[in-house]
């Protein structure tokens, strides 16, 4: 028997739930996954002396076991915009240590079984500004020890530690 307030997740999830006064269904805000990447391929091109553009293709899986019967069904996809800091250190001629820890924000999805994404092309290229104004106007408006503790690089080790977040909490894009 479940623990009285104890939601199941593997019902829960296409619940509705509520966040600032925008509806939503899928796993609820705090909540977190933790997840092991396959040896992947990191490809990047420098494109100016301070820009280089990246590519990474990998299997990623789950830490653990997924409640029976919880999340999407196989075949969903989504299209993510991930923004983050990448701090590397190198130890020697071949070899670098590196931590990746940022935002991750949800432009769309399509669900299985399906071939249209829940937003255009142009939706999508609007909700991805959305998110990257609001993410300038949370940088703006730091204070200044605050602004210090966001960009001071983390460490990269074997085993990284989540770097604390200090920024404020972004509203919703719609």
């Amino acid at each position: 028997m479940k623990a009285k307030g104890k939601s199941d997740e593997s019902v829960s999830y296409d619940e509705f739930k509520e966040y600032e006064g925008r509806r939503y269904t899928g796993m609820k805000v705090g909540r977190s996954h933790k997840w092991y990447y396959d040896q992947g391929e990191w490809k990047e091109k420098k494109v100016t002396p301070d820009l280089w553009q990246i590519t990474y293709a990998v299997t990623k899986r789950r830490a653990g076991r997924a409640p029976e019967g919880s999340g999407v069904p196989v075949g969903t996809e989504y299209h993510w915009y991930i923004l983050g800091h990448q701090n590397v250190r190198k130890l020697n001629a071949n070899d670098y240590t590196t931590s990746l820890a940022g935002l991750k924000f949800k432009i769309a999805h399509k669900r299985a079984g399906d071939n249209k994404w829940s937003a255009s092309p142009k939706a999508q290229r609007r909700r991805l500004i959305k998110f990257l104004q609001q993410v300038i106007e949370d940088l703006e408006n730091q204070e200044d020890a605050e602004l210090e503790t966001a960009v001071t690089p983390v460490k990269p080790a074997q085993k990284q530690k989540k770097a604390p977040v200090k920024t404020k909490r972004l509203r919703a894009a719609a």
